[in-house]
């Protein structure tokens, strides 16, 4: 049994994080007699002069409804370095890590994060030092588990602007475009595009054509619609065409929404708005289904740890918590099967993903 567990939050923020933080405090502390140490600024505050503070059931108390998380977070940092597109983790980090970690009487860690997260953890396992990893992105596409909170969070926030710009658009006979996250995959468009009566709804997964997004606008024109709502995934592609970035040389996606409305409005002649909703899909209070899963998922973290398991992630299975090797939860991202269920519900009720020649598919 360990006397004392260490937490951190790595990646972007997502709603139920604190849901985790305090699951794994009353559970490590009320079930097992530990200790916990929170870890500040993700991995980062276990470098040079270590960042961290006792967690007890007390000082977690109230944090389940809040937003964010309270040991802060950061997307980048000194653990991994890219060559050509490939992560290489240096030696020299981790080291100093695992030296700082044993110093501070931490004998295992749980890690919050996301493919990039994880992916440090495992190699803090690789190197023998007890590691249990959490699923975290918004964005739903981390292929070994079925569900991440602040998934469905972000989803109530983006069919809530949907349903606003539903009514403005009917108002003034407009082509509405919502931007929504989604780097390489379109789970947050999709449902979002389902839940709020989307006409267009364009993701990673299928490159788009203008001409099909300008048929569906006449289609609808010719039935009596005069408005049209587009929600775009900022990792959307035009057939042929590349990602679109606000900040190339960070490689930060933005602006897809945009560069779709002034192509709407030169090829239709049509009055077009773009809305990006960008982090106001991370923030705020998580909803109930996200607060239970966070929770679900702290406290399985514990348990599995002190069951022995390490280099492993708690995933969500058919309804059951279950553990999976990190090395697995890292290999590769889910994203929409083109001609999966969702997709063909969408296209049945008159959805358009404005690939070419839709109308054959």
């Amino acid at each position: 049994m360990y006397k004392q567990i260490g937490i951190l939050t790595g990646g972007g923020d997502a709603p139920g994080l604190n849901a985790v933080i305090r699951a794994v405090v009353r559970t490590a502390v009320g079930e097992f007699g530990m200790k916990c140490v929170g870890i500040e600024d993700s991995f980062e505050g276990i470098l040079g002069e270590t960042q961290t503070r006792g967690l007890t059931p007390k000082s977690v108390s109230g944090i389940l409804p809040k937003g964010g998380t309270i040991l802060g977070t950061r997307n980048r940092g000194s653990f991994v370095q890219m060559t050509d597109g490939i992560p290489f983790f240096p030696e020299m980090p981790i080291a100093e890590a695992l030296a700082n970690l044993d110093i501070l009487g931490i004998e295992a860690l749980i890690v919050l994060g996301g493919e990039g997260t994880l992916a440090i953890a495992e190699q803090f396992h690789k190197r023998g030092f007890p590691v249990i990893g959490v699923p975290k992105t918004i964005d739903n596409d981390l292929a070994a588990t079925e569900l991440t909170f602040g998934f469905m969070t972000a989803i109530d926030v983006a069919t809530e602007a949907l349903d606003r710009l539903h009514t403005t658009a009917a108002s003034h006979d407009r082509v509405m475009i919502l931007e929504v996250m989604g780097r390489n995959t379109g789970w947050i468009a999709l449902h979002t595009g389902l839940a709020g009566s989307a006409d267009i709804i364009l993701i990673p997964e299928i490159p788009f054509s203008f001409e099909s997004v300008v048929r569906k606008v006449n289609e609808r024109e010719s039935q009596g619609s005069k408005f049209t709502n587009i929600v775009v995934a900022e990792g959307a592609i035009e057939v042929g065409g590349e990602e679109v970035y606000v900040d190339a040389e960070h490689l930060r996606l933005g602006g897809i929404g945009d560069y779709v409305r002034k192509r709407v409005e030169e090829l239709t002649e049509k009055e077009a708005r773009c809305v990006v909703l960008g982090h106001l899909q991370r923030g705020g209070s998580p909803n109930a289904f996200d607060r239970m899963l966070g929770t679900n998922f702290g406290a399985c973290a514990v348990r599995a740890l002190c069951s022995g398991e390490t280099g492993k992630m708690v995933a969500l299975q058919a309804g059951s918590i279950v553990t999976v090797p990190l090395s697995e939860a890292c290999a590769n991202i889910k994203t929409v099967p083109i001609d999966g269920q969702l997709v063909r519900t969408a296209r049945d009720i008159g959805i358009s993903f404005a690939a070419p020649k839709e109308s054959d598919m």
